[in-house]
């Protein structure tokens, strides 16, 4: 097979899934120079340049009243999406992330007998359990990020290959907080609190007015070291640096936060402690090994819609990864400025080598250089 005729179509819903499709597209360029890219894709996909026919925000949604919002422009354009790729084949259709999207697309993609291919498991380990059989008849194989995912999907005998979690291989096993600082000009000897309220519109406007309370709280403590804290919000795009700065100006205009786009595992790097919402951040977190607290709050009509459907003792990455409560988890009504401020108190100022060791552990068992591994199982799939 000539790599000239190869075209890999990949749809991505978020920045995670940039990044993972950017690794991926990669390794694939390495083996493939002359393949075509092309599906929906971030900022990082398109530098390499990679096709995208809608915007990559459209996908970003989470949550069933949010999504209702959306639902026809959604439909609209995975319909698209499946009239084109129904016409013009690709060799193999990824999608990364994005479950409720991207695996409607591959089952439909897979009946028209193009090879597909789900990069990162949706957590049906976690909730709705028999999601995992529309998996089966969606996708000729699932990518793993997760060790314990696999044998999951073994157990249903599902194609599955753990291969790994990028950001394992891409972060260094100590991260330099000197450097960074330096870096990003931020203050060398002050206590730096990361404010990380989520990389979608929802989050922020949910978790912004208890993260800058608790940053407020924890300035008027100012006891000690606590006067010598300085605060910094990491924004994945402008587009949600700008609406951090509205929130701010709104609810806290008088506490000072040093505003920082694109460079948030820098920031992590630099801060001392991180206030942060839940999801993949949480396992950058622990691999640049800062201490955390973790908050997440949903739609009030869709958290008590599916609570009960949820059988986890954890919702964060680094616990679900260690089988025990490495950081604390504040959900729905337990994120408040009593609940946060003692965390992060005893996150600032008291000693955590237990954990930083923890985080190692799970360092090491994730880095496994994730990208050429899932690249070489759909370069076997082809």
């Amino acid at each position: 097979m000539s790599n000239a005729e190869l075209t890999f179509a990949i749809v991505v819903g978020e920045h995670s899934g940039d990044t993972l499709g950017a690794g991926l597209m990669q390794e694939l360029k390495s083996k493939y120079p002359s393949a075509k890219f092309i599906g929906i894709g971030g900022p990082k996909m398109q530098a390499l340049g990679f096709e995208s026919l809608y915007d990559m925000e459209e996908l970003s949604v989470m949550g069933v009243f949010e999504v209702l919002g959306r639902l026809r422009r959604l439909l609209f354009i995975r319909k698209s999406l499946t009239e084109y790729f129904t016409t013009h084949k690709p060799d193999v259709f990824i999608g990364i992330d994005a479950p409720d999207f991207t695996i409607t697309l591959e089952e439909k993609l897979k009946i028209q007998g193009i090879k597909t291919v789900h990069y990162v498991s949706p957590s049906v380990w976690a909730w709705r359990e028999n999601r995992v059989f529309k998996i089966a008849k969606a996708t000729h194989m699932v990518l793993s990020l997760l060790p314990f995912e696999k044998s999951f999907y073994d157990k249903h005998q599902i194609p599955c290959t753990f291969v790994g979690h990028p950001l394992a291989d891409d972060i260094p096993l100590v991260s330099d907080k000197t450097s960074a600082r330096q870096a990003l000009a931020l203050p060398a000897t002050a206590k730096i609190l990361a404010l990380m309220p989520g990389s979608r519109s929802g989050e922020l406007s949910r978790l912004v007015a208890p993260f800058l309370q608790s940053a407020q709280q924890l300035l008027a403590s100012a006891q000690g070291q606590a006067a010598n804290m300085h605060f910094v919000a990491p924004m994945i795009s402008e587009k949600r640096a700008e609406q951090f700065r509205q929130l701010h100006n709104k609810m806290a205009p008088q506490l000072p936060v040093t505003i920082i786009v694109g460079k948030t595992q820098q920031v992590m790097a630099a801060s001392d402690c991180l206030l942060t919402a839940s999801g993949t951040v949480t396992l950058e977190a622990a691999l640049v090994k800062r201490p955390m607290v973790i908050c997440y709050k949903f739609n009030p009509m869709t958290y008590h819609m599916f609570k009960g459907f949820v059988k986890l003792k954890w919702f964060s990455l680094p616990n679900l990864l260690a089988n025990k409560s490495l950081v604390p988890e504040l959900l729905q009504s337990a994120v408040t400025v009593e609940n946060i401020l003692p965390l992060l108190k005893e996150r600032l100022f008291e000693d955590q080598t237990a954990l930083d060791q923890a985080f190692t552990d799970i360092h090491l068992a994730l880095k496994k250089n994730a990208s050429r591994q899932a690249a070489k199982a759909v370069s076997d799939l082809l």
